[in-house]
C-alpha cells in the first residue's frame, strides 16, 4: 500500500482533530485500495465516509476540509472527491517507476513482509486416517494447507506445519483384521471377507509381507476368528461385482468389532504385528506422497502419544465442573458453551472417546504457545467446531486462538463424466494417480482456485490442455514466453542490463504498461490479503490477470524493436513481471518454467 498517501492522510487528519472537527480519540479504519479504473487514479479512500458521522458533516463536505489539510507531497499528483464522498489519489508519473526498483532489489523476496511477525502460528492440515493412500480430497487439504503455511510464513509469521497421526481407534483396528484376515485366506483359508472391512489390493500386499516374514506364525482357523459374531448376519447366496458377498441383514458394525475382539483375543501381544505393519506401510506410503506433492510438516503428531494428555484434559475438565456422570458415561457440558447436545467423553466401559482425544490434542498445541492455531477439516467435519471451541473455553483457554477452515469435496470429472470414489471399497482415485495423470503443478494450482469451503469439480482434461483456458499453463507459458525473449534478445547480441535499463524506464507511456506497472505493485498486497483471509485462490487469481496483461501487451506491441532505449525497457518490464510470477507460483508451490 502507499505510505506517503497514508502518510498525508494521518497528517490530515491530526490537522483536523487539532480544529476540533473531528476527536482526538477517533480511531481511523478507513481503508485505502487501488483503484479499479485508472481514470480515476491510482488509489481511493473512504476515510470521509467512514469518519462523516462523528464529525457530523455530509461526506463530501468533510472530504473537502481533508483535501484542504492535505499535505503537499512529491508523491501526490492530485487528490480529488469522487461519488458519496470517496478522495482519489492520482501518483506522479515518476512514482509508477518505484516499484522496478523495488522489485530489483527485493527479487525473490519481493512481495514478503513482516506484518505478522508477532504471530506464532500452527497449520494442522490432512491428518488423513492412515487406513489407504491419500484420495483426491485428501490432495485438496494438502495443497490448501501447504499454501496457507507458505502465505502466512511470506507474512512473517513463524508457522509449524503438523499432521496429526490417527494411529488409534476403531479404524485402525478395523485395518489391523482386515489384514488379518487378508493373511488367513493367504495360507489357504476360506472367508467371508466384511464388506465394511478395507479390501483393496494394498491390504493384501500388507498381509503378504507379513507372511514373507514371518510365515505361518499367526495362524488361527477362520471358525474361531468367526466364532459368535456372524450369528445375526446373512450374507446373499451369490457374491457381487467385486467377488464379495453382500451382507442381507444383521448389525455389520457390530459383526466387524466382533472380529477385532476375536483377533485381539487370539493373537495376544502379536495383534501389533498386523496394526503396525499396516499403519507403516500406509504412513510410508503417505509421507512419500506428500513429500512428492512438494507438502511437508514440521512434525507427525501421534494420537497413540496423547493418553496422558487426556487424563489431564479430563483432569482439567473435572476440576472445573463441566464434567458429569450419566447411564455410565461420562459427559462434558459442551451445551454451556453452544453446542447442540453434550458430548460423551468416557465411555461406560472405560475407553475414551475420539473428542476427549481431541480435546487432549488441542490442550496440547495451547500449550506449546501458538498465538493461533488454524485447523484444516474436511467438511464432513463441520459439526465438531463448536464442541472443540467448547472444550477450549472451559479448559480456561480462549478459543478465539482457533480458526477452523474447511475443506469441500472435490469431484473429478473426465470426458464430462463424473469420477465415483469410495475408500472402503478401494475404488477410487488416489492423489498420486492425479498426479500422474495432470501433474504436480496443475493439480497444486486447481486445488486452491476456489475457496475452501467451496466445491471443486476437477477437469482433468482442461488441467492438461495447452490453452488459455487452462490457467495454470497460461500462467506459466506467460514466465516461459519471457525466458525464451531474454533468450531470443541474447541470440541477436542485444546486450540488457537491468540496472541500465531503468534509466529507459520512462518509455513506458503506454496504458497497458502503467496498468501492468500497477498491477506489479499491486502484489505485496494480495500476498498480505490471501494470508490474512487463508485465501490462496486470491493469488492464483491475481497470477492469472498479471499473465493476461502481458500476453495482450506481447502480443500487440514488438519488445525487441530497433528503438534501443525501449527496447531495453520493454525487456525491464518483461522480467519484472517474469520475477512477480515466479514468486507468485512459488507461493502456491507450482514450477515457473523456462520453456514450454
Amino acid at each position: 500500500m502507499n505510505t506517503a498517501i497514508q502518510h498525508a492522510l494521518a497528517q490530515a487528519v491530526q490537522a483536523l482533530q487539532t480544529q476540533d472537527i473531528l476527536p482526538q480519540d477517533w480511531q481511523n479504519n478507513s481503508v485505502l485500495t487501488r483503484t479499479k479504473d485508472r481514470n480515476h487514479g491510482d488509489f481511493a479512500s473512504n476515510i470521509a465516509m467512514v469518519a462523516a458521522k462523528i464529525a457530523g458533516m455530509k461526506p463530501r463536505d468533510l472530504a473537502k476540509k481533508i483535501l484542504e489539510n492535505l499535505p503537499a507531497t512529491t508523491e501526490i499528483h492530485k487528490a480529488e472527491i469522487a461519488g458519496p464522498g470517496f478522495i482519489n489519489f492520482f501518483l506522479n508519473a515518476d512514482q509508477r517507476f518505484a516499484i522496478l526498483d523495488q522489485i530489483a532489489q527485493q527479487q525473490e523476496q519481493f512481495g514478503q513482509s513482516c506484518i505478522n511477525q508477532a504471530q506464532k502460528i500452527q497449520v494442522e492440515f490432512v491428518s488423513a486416517n492412515p487406513t489407504s493412500s491419500l484420495h483426491v480430497g485428501h490432495g485438496r487439504g494438502a495443497a490448501y494447507g501447504m499454501t496457507v503455511a507458505n502465505l502466512l510464513r511470506a507474512t512473517g509469521a513463524q508457522v509449524d506445519g503438523e499432521y496429526y497421526v490417527n494411529d488409534a481407534g476403531r479404524q485402525m483396528d478395523i485395518l489391523a483384521t482386515s489384514t488379518y484376515l487378508r493373511y488367513l485366506e493367504l495360507q489357504g483359508q476360506t472367508l467371508v471377507f466384511p464388506k465394511n472391512a478395507y479390501q483393496g489390493d494394498y491390504v493384501k500386499e500388507i498381509a503378504q509381507n507379513i507372511l514373507n516374514k514371518d510365515g505361518d506364525a499367526y495362524v488361527h482357523t477362520v471358525s474361531d476368528i468367526y466364532k459368535h459374531v456372524a450369528e445375526d448376519v446373512q450374507y446373499a447366496d451369490e457374491p457381487d461385482a467385486n467377488g464379495d458377498k453382500v451382507i442381507l441383514s444383521g448389525d455389520k458394525e457390530k459383526h466387524i468389532d466382533g472380529l477385532i475382539a476375536n483377533s485381539q483375543k487370539l493373537l495376544g501381544e502379536s495383534y501389533r504385528v498386523f496394526h503396525q505393519a499396516a499403519l507403516q506401510a500406509i504412513l510410508n506410503d503417505i509421507k512419500d506422497d506428500l513429500e512428492e506433492f512438494g507438502v511437508t510438516f514440521n512434525r507427525w503428531f501421534s494420537e497413540a502419544s496423547l493418553l496422558e494428555k487426556i487424563d489431564e484434559a479430563l483432569d482439567t475438565l473435572q476440576q472445573r465442573g463441566f464434567l458429569y456422570e450419566k447411564d455410565g458415561n461420562i459427559w462434558f457440558k459442551s451445551t454451556e458453551f453452544g453446542d447442540e447436545k453434550d458430548r460423551v467423553v468416557k465411555r461406560r466401559n472405560g475407553q475414551t472417546t475420539y473428542f476427549a482425544s481431541d480435546i487432549a490434542y488441542h490442550l496440547d498445541k495451547l500449550q506449546r504457545g501458538y498465538t493461533h492455531i488454524v485447523d484444516i477439516w474436511g467438511s464432513d467435519h463441520h459439526g465438531y467446531i463448536a464442541r472443540v471451541k467448547a472444550a477450549i473455553d472451559a479448559m480456561g483457554y480462549d478459543s478465539s486462538k482457533l480458526t477452523v477452515l474447511l475443506v469441500q469435496f472435490v469431484s473429478l470429472w473426465r470426458g464430462g463424466e463424473m469420477i465415483q470414489m469410495s475408500s472402503r471399497s478401494g475404488q477410487f482415485v488416489t492423489l498420486r494417480e492425479l498426479r500422474e495423470e495432470v501433474g504436480n503443478d496443475a493439480a497444486r494450482f486447481y486445488y486452491v482456485m476456489r475457496k475452501s469451503e467451496q466445491h471443486i469439480d476437477f477437469d482433468l482434461d482442461l488441467a492438461v490442455s495447452q490453452s488459455k483456458d487452462n490457467a495454470v499453463y497460461y500462467i506459466q507459458y506467460a514466465h516461459a514466453r519471457i525466458c525464451r525473449m531474454l533468450d531470443k534478445a541474447e541470440e541477436i547480441h542485444l546486450s540488457f542490463d537491468a540496472s541500465n535499463a531503468r534509466q529507459f524506464a520512462e518509455k513506458l507511456s503506454l496504458d497497458t504498461e502503467t496498468e501492468i506497472l500497477a498491477k506489479l505493485a499491486a502484489y505485496p498486497e494480495v500476498i498480505i490479503r490471501a494470508a490474512n483471509a487463508y485465501e490462496p485462490h486470491q493469488v492464483g487469481n491475481y497470477l492469472k490477470e498479471l499473465a493476461a496483461l502481458f500476453h495482450a501487451w506481447y502480443n500487440e506491441n514488438k519488445v525487441l524493436g530497433d528503438d534501443l532505449e525501449l527496447t531495453q525497457a520493454r525487456l525491464l518490464l518483461s522480467i519484472n513481471v517474469q520475477q512477480v510470477l515466479k514468486n507468485g507460483l512459488t507461493l502456491l508451490g507450482v514450477s515457473a518454467p523456462v520453456t514450454m
